[in-house]
């Protein structure tokens, strides 16, 4: 049980190396810009580009790499952003840079996908959900501390230091993974086929529940994408203060994430449906007290625990409909994330340039809203194919555990499901760009 407890620690080390490497370079713009010599418009590509390219490649490459024993899958995928950190400290050439970010970009989802279903497995069913809350921490932990410290080693000391510091985190995720990770060939426990993955498309709720996906994230970051803007221009605060509104969101998100983790456990659905009802009660009070500093201080602490759950809650979702081929669901996930973030940004960015900052909940509460009205069809959907197979003599598969959880209960079977798919985890935040690098934003983040 130690073992496995250190394994999941591993993983979750691993998961925080990525996120700093992936976000921790949106804090080091001006940096690069100035130390390659490119305009910051040039550099911000490093950013978009990395979330561009998971959110193509991501099913595809963990679809790929789904029949390789699963250790080697995740000490390839880390060496990579080992190595590509350590490209970052020593090259002066901008095409060298992007390239090193296309690169781990591609190993991003895979990493995520691989880390969360083996967190799942190592552990009995009741615990998988424990488990790959812990995995996903490493999300937050990095946008509360990876992100920040990052920032802080470049202004303070030397650009290269703060890649270097990503080199090191991910060399030590590297040796974590060798050392305490075991071998797990493709075939262990039944390889399901690329096909039967793909099967996963087929199901009409499938697509229903990645369109809420979609908008939960396009909710989520079509406000927090612009976190910098709001704080500054609405209730007026300094540079310093939105700096510590950023690093004090972050560490509650890392409170979030268990709370609602525990939620989870109790049951998948309520937790789900009472998300962007959340989302819709937080905005509303964003918009009351934005021009208020006082007010909005404890407001932004508020949000940032909400704020954490649509990550884990949203691939807790998905994964309930891939539970029979979770690392493709969980890339399914990574990658419509960051097409919700995509969204929701320039949404977002629109409104800012012709409404301005004050609108911008009103953004966030619209997705919101979409969202919560999509989930009612779906659940609508899944409740009428329940009655159909029962009316047929066939209780339909996949849904006898979710019929209890619909039904309200506290699911044993729902946690077996969760993990699974990698379950209350989150992949992927990641991915998560923000396109005018004023905060700090993640995934798929």
């Amino acid at each position: 049980m130690r073992k496995t407890s250190l394994t999941v620690l591993v993983l979750a080390l691993g998961v925080f190396g990525i996120i700093t490497t992936e976000m921790g370079m949106v804090g080091v713009l001006p940096q690069v810009s100035a130390e390659l010599g490119v305009t910051p418009s040039t550099a911000g590509w490093l950013v978009g580009v990395f979330a561009l390219v998971i959110a193509v490649s991501g099913p595809f490459t963990t679809l790929l790499a789904s029949g390789i024993d699963r250790k080697k899958v995740l000490a390839a995928a880390i060496a990579v952003f080992a190595v590509s950190n350590a490209v970052y400290a020593l090259t002066t050439q901008y095409e060298v840079m992007l390239a090193f970010r296309v690169i781990p970009a591609l190993f991003h989802p895979v990493f995520f996908a691989v880390a969360l279903a083996t967190a799942a497995r190592l552990v009995p069913a009741k615990d998988a959900t424990r488990a790959t809350t812990t995995v996903f921490a490493g999300v937050t932990v990095g946008f509360a501390f990876g992100v920040p410290l990052t920032s802080y080693l470049a202004e303070h000391l030397s650009l290269s230091s703060a890649f270097w510091f990503g080199a090191l985190v991910n060399l030590i995720a590297f040796l974590g993974i060798l050392r305490f990770v075991p071998s797990m060939p493709a075939g262990q426990g039944g390889r399901t086929s690329y096909g039967a993955q793909l099967s996963v498309l087929k199901r009409p709720r499938m697509w229903l529940t990645i369109v809420s996906v979609v908008l939960v994230f396009a909710a989520m970051f079509s406000v927090y994408g612009y976190f910098a803007e709001y704080l500054g221009q609405v209730t007026h605060m300094g540079g310093t203060w939105v700096s510590a509104m950023l690093m004090a969101f972050g560490i509650v998100m890392i409170l979030g994430n268990f709370a609602f983790g525990s939620l989870l456990r109790r049951s998948v659905i309520r937790t789900v449906v009472a998300y962007p009802v959340l989302c819709l009660l937080v905005y509303v009070l964003l918009y009351a007290v934005g021009p208020l500093f006082a007010p909005m201080v404890p407001a932004v602490l508020v949000w940032g625990a909400v704020h954490s759950g649509g990550l884990i809650v949203s691939q807790s979702w998905l994964g309930r409909d891939a539970s029979d081929a979770p690392e493709f669901g969980n890339s399914l996930f990574i990658s419509f994330s960051n097409l919700g973030i995509t969204v929701g940004t320039a949404v977002g960015g629109w409104v800012l340039a012709e409404h301005g900052a004050r609108q911008l909940p009103w953004v966030g509460a619209g997705f919101a809203i979409a969202a919560l009205l999509v989930m009612g069809l779906r659940l609508r959907l899944e409740r009428g194919g329940e009655r159909s197979a029962t009316k047929a003599g066939r209780p339909e598969r996949a849904d006898a555990a979710d019929s209890a959880d619909a039904g309200g209960a506290a699911d044993s079977a729902d946690a077996a499901d969760a993990g699974g798919a990698g379950g209350a985890g989150g992949a992927g935040a990641t991915g998560i760009s923000h396109p005018n690098g004023s905060a700090p934003v993640s995934q798929n983040g």
